[in-house]
This record gives structure tokens, sequence and C-alpha cells, in this order.
């Protein structure tokens, strides 16, 4: 009979912590463990393949410029990632009125090299997250202690792992996961709708045989774990629902500690990367800040000496998306 589709979270009835620090939390010592270790040479080919997945996701570099590039082509890159860039500083304002009232008065050659700056963090910070989460799926995979591990991919969802107890009289438990960078890569006023909808996705799952756990996995947060609470209430969001911190998250899933597989990422960068420049240190092409500054001077927040002269224009442009 197929499951009736709800959004309703219901505690799940796994084995949960009775007392103490992490009462309510499920009790991974019931779970099967940890037998297997991933070896350092298996442990590397993971990290190569993760940092080659997540190059072809989201390029690291500021700008990517084939090999073999004739110098016509170069300016036309350049002139269209001014473009992107132009794009970006509209889709990607925090405050409008903060950022009209920062900017008035001063030059799009000031502002265009603060929002390539800013554009070159953010391609960093997406490279890094595809690079855990693909890392993280990997040493799943091959740690041998959950029965499956598969690579979902959704908006909810990064991978579930099924995972049996050691009580083989239950039905396994699947977590579906989902992973962040850092606990302050969402907003406080995003955790609710986030925990929510990852929740949904594990109530409607059909596939899924016995209990469930939602988890958002932190890849590079000290600590162990949480569940996130209503502030005035403090009820929490979902009883089914925890944030796993890098120190518990990493040894769960991989059976290496965060620091373990820090430092063999950084072993294998230093082995086969160049290192990165700040994005301090990064200089922006003249064609594409002039290509900035053209389409700052299409959309008329400019004045003939390029300074940004009418705060309010710049709030109509910001909210007008």
């Amino acid at each position: 009979m197929a499951r009736k589709l709800t959004t309703t979270s219901i505690p799940q009835n796994y084995p949960r912590i009775q007392e103490g620090r992490y009462r309510g939390y499920i009790d991974d010592a019931t779970l099967v463990p940890h037998f297997y270790k991933i070896p350092e040479n298996e442990l590397k080919k993971l990290i190569v393949s993760a940092i080659k997945n997540a190059n072809l996701k989201s390029s690291r570099e500021a700008i990517s410029l084939p090999n073999d590039a004739a110098l016509k082509e170069i300016q036309t890159i350049y002139k269209k990632e001014g473009k992107k860039l132009f794009q970006y500083f509209k889709q990607y304002v925090g405050d409008p009125a903060s950022t009209a009232h920062q900017i008035f008065n001063k030059s799009y050659i000031i502002v265009g090299k603060e929002q390539f700056r800013n554009r070159t963090l953010q391609k960093e910070r997406m490279n890094s997250g595809w690079r855990y989460q693909f890392l993280a799926l990997s040493c799943a995979q091959s740690s041998k202690r959950f029965k499956s591990v598969s690579d979902i991919g959704t908006a909810e969802t990064d991978f579930n792992a099924v995972i049996e107890y050691q009580n083989k009289d239950r039905s396994p438990l699947t977590l579906y996961v989902s992973m962040k960078n850092c606990r302050n890569t969402m907003g406080g006023q995003d955790w609710p709708k986030a925990i929510r909808a990852l929740e949904a996705y594990a109530i409607n799952d059909r596939n899924r045989i016995g209990e469930y756990c939602c988890v958002f996995g932190i890849a590079m947060d000290r600590g162990t774990r949480y569940i996130k609470t209503e502030r005035k209430s403090g009820q929490a969001h979902s009883y089914n629902t925890e944030i796993w911190l890098s120190d518990f998250f990493w040894p769960f899933f991989a059976n290496h500690g965060y620091e373990e597989i820090m430092t063999a990422v950084l072993n294998i960068l230093m082995e086969n990367y160049q290192p990165e420049n700040l994005s301090s240190e990064i200089d922006m092409p003249e064609e594409m800040l002039e290509s900035f500054g053209d389409e700052c001077r299409k959309a008329g927040l400019v004045n003939d000496n390029g300074i940004f002269n009418d705060p309010y224009k710049l709030v109509e442009f910001f909210c007008n998306k």
C-alpha cells in the first residue's frame, strides 16, 4: 500500500539518548559501528575525484580563460564577465538601502573592484561546498558502514544513507543529508524553511523502509551536534532533524576526523596545485571593469564621471529584480 503523502512531522521511533546533554537525539550507539577505515591511498583518490568534480560544477577561478585563447577572444571574455559582474551586483545585494547609501558618490571603479572580490570569494565558497559534498558522499560509500548510500542531489537533500541497527530485528534507518560549509551559510530566518523542506522530502520518500532522521552536515565548523529550536518557545523545529558539526559529521560518515580530512585535502592541494592568490591579490582586468561601467551607464546609475550620484535610483534598481 502506497504511503499517504504528508508534510506533518511526527517524532520518529528510533532509539534516542535518554539523558544528558544530548537527550532526545538519535542514539548512534545503537547503529552498526565502523569496522573499516579507508586507507590513505584510497582516501587520496576520493579527494582528487571530489576536487575534479567540484571544479566541473563550479570553478574557483575568478575568470576562466582557455589556455590557447587569442587576445581578441580574451577581450570578448572580459567584456562578458563585466556584464555578469553587473548582474551579480544586482542579484546579490544584501540591503538595497544600505548598499545605495554606501556607494553613493563613489566611482564605478571602486564599486566594480569590490564586487569582483566579493564574487571571487563566493565562487571559492561554492567550489568548497561542492568539494566536501562529493567527498562526504564518496567516503560514506567507501566506508563499508552503510547498507546503501545514494546521491540524490535535489534542492532539499544532497545524499541519503541507509544504516542498520545492531539489533537486526529493526528495519534500517534512512539518513537524509543536506550539507553546508558553515552554520552561517544560511541566515537564521532560513533554517526553519530548510528544515521543513528536508523533512517533507524524507516523509514523502516512497522508497524508504523504516524510520528516518534528517541531518544538516556542517563541513567546516568545529563541534558535535545540536537541534535547532524556536527562539521564543524553545521547541525544536523538528525532533527528527539534527545539525551535525564537523567533529561528529566526518567521523560518522568517513571514519576519519575533521582535521584528518582537512590535512589529507591539503596534502593533495600541495602536491597537485599551485597556491591560490588571495582575492585581494587578484587584479580585475581593465576591459572587465570598463564593461561593468558601461552596464552601469546603460542602467542610468552613474553620471558622466562614472559616479553613483543618485541613491534613490540605486534602491529602485536593486528592488526591481
